[in-house]
Parts: C-alpha cells; sequence; structure tokens
C-alpha cells in the first residue's frame, strides 16, 4: 500500500469509528455541554472523546506525524505529514440533534493537503479523496455542478461566534441574496465544502475558520473540480474561502467584494 492510500484508509477507519461512538452517544443523551470563546461556542464530552480516539489511532499506527485538533491536540512530528482533526465539525447541530455535524480529518505534507474524510454520521456519508485521485462519496465519484450563472446559485455561508461578527455578516449577505437564486446556513464548514462538491449546493464561503476546519474539505472539494480562494480570488485560507463550482467563482467573488465595501 502506498503512502497516500495508507493515510486515506487510516482517516477513513479513525473517522468512522469516532463518528459512530460520537452519535451513539447523543442518542444516549448528553451530560457535559460547556462553552469556549463565546457564549455560542459548544463543546460536548463526544468532542473531546472523538478527538482522543482519533489521536490514540494515530499515535499507533503512524507514530512520527504531526497532529494538530481542535479540541486542544498539538503533537509535533517528523516525518513530514501533519494530521488535521476537527472531531465534531457543527458541534451546535450535534447539541440540538440536527443531522448536519460530521467527523473531519485531513493530511497535509509540504505542498498542502494529501488526503481527507469527512464522515457524517447521521447520514451513512463518508466524502473522500487524495491528490490527484479524485473525489468519492461512499466509494462512488462526485464532481461540483456546471453552473455557470451566479443569478442561479444556490450559495451556503457560515456567520461567527461573536454576535458582533455575525451583524457585519449578515449585512453583507442581505447586499447580494437577490442577485443569487438563494442562502442557505448549514452550520458545518466541512460538510459545506464537501456539499459543494457534490453538487448539492453551487457555492460556498465564510472567514476567519481554523485549519482543522477546512483540511479534509477543500481537498475534496479541489478533486470534485472546484475553485477555490479567498474572497478576492487569491488563495483561500481559514481566515478566508470560497468555494464554488468554476464558472460562477469570479462572478461570486464580486458580489461579495462589493458587499464587503458596502458594510465597512
Amino acid at each position: 500500500m502506498n503512502l497516500v492510500d495508507e493515510l486515506l484508509l487510516i482517516a477513513s477507519e479513525l473517522a468512522r469509528a469516532a463518528g459512530d461512538m460520537a452519535l451513539a452517544g447523543r442518542k444516549a443523551g448528553l451530560q457535559n455541554v460547556q462553552t469556549k470563546s463565546t457564549a455560542t461556542d459548544m463543546v460536548t464530552e463526544f468532542d473531546r472523546a472523538s478527538e482522543k480516539l482519533i489521536v490514540e489511532g494515530m499515535r499507533e499506527r503512524r507514530p512520527l506525524d504531526a497532529i494538530v485538533g481542535e479540541e486542544g491536540a498539538s503533537i509535533a512530528g517528523t516525518s513530514g505529514i501533519t494530521w488535521y482533526i476537527d472531531p465534531i465539525d457543527g458541534t451546535t447541530n450535534f447539541l440540538y440533534d440536527l443531522p448536519a455535524w460530521a467527523v473531519s480529518i485531513g493530511a497535509e505534507d509540504s505542498n498542502g493537503p494529501l488526503a481527507g474524510v469527512v464522515y457524517i454520521p447521521s447520514l451513512g456519508e463518508m466524502f473522500s479523496a487524495t491528490r490527484g485521485g479524485g473525489a468519492f462519496l461512499n466509494g462512488e465519484p462526485i464532481r461540483c455542478n456546471t453552473i455557470s450563472d451566479v443569478s442561479q446559485a444556490l450559495v451556503c455561508t457560515g456567520f461567527s461566534y461573536s454576535a458582533e461578527q455575525r451583524t457585519i455578516q449578515a449585512k453583507r449577505v442581505s447586499q447580494f441574496i437577490h442577485k443569487i437564486r438563494d442562502i442557505r446556513r448549514a452550520g458545518a464548514a466541512a460538510i459545506d465544502l464537501c456539499f459543494v462538491a457534490c453538487g448539492r449546493i453551487d457555492a460556498y464561503f465564510e472567514e476567519n475558520l481554523h485549519q482543522w476546519d477546512i483540511a479534509a474539505g477543500i481537498l475534496i472539494a479541489h478533486e470534485a473540480g472546484c475553485r477555490s480562494g479567498d474572497f478576492s480570488g487569491n488563495s483561500a485560507r481559514p481566515a478566508e474561502i470560497l468555494t464554488s463550482s468554476p464558472a460562477i467563482f469570479d462572478q461570486l467573488s464580486q458580489l461579495i467584494m462589493a458587499a464587503s465595501a458596502e458594510t465597512e
């Protein structure tokens, strides 16, 4: 087995194990719900248990790799491979027993994303991709939509945990919502990226994310034919990401940038 296939297999197995464990726990009921950065930034015992399961599994199978996790994992490595783990992306959805939450695991090397999986336990869906190897949903190839008119685009976004930032972001959306098909807000960046990848939505944009939010999803989107960048079309980064069907990227970028100028 080559390196990329090994990484994908490890990510898939650990994401499924952690996700199924968290799903069973959620059905049994939550016992320990706390807040982090703000009163609306939630963490549960299953966020931590999921990350612990994944980190222990990686340490056993890839002891020389670096690991960075949302819930505090920070392990240096010497192999040149770094794992980015979001043990439950969409914790608020998880808290409310909404299905849009996922386990996201991405592996990167010095050239960027190498392998990644996003597992949605409530839907039984495993999105996966390797660099240059295509993108898949439960083993079947996926491609993004080929829409070319932004006025027909179903666009997904996300909002900050900061109330002040949410107000600014909502005003920005109000500047161009009449110029697209409609807006959606699912509440999990990794899922949003995968849904663009498989054509369930046409575009997704958000800001103030972290590498663990996008490490797997952006690779899946890229391998499914999407175009990604920041709002102005430069390289995508956690602080600012726009992913869409290629033909509407520039149109949507212009709408977002113009709306941002109006809300400054």
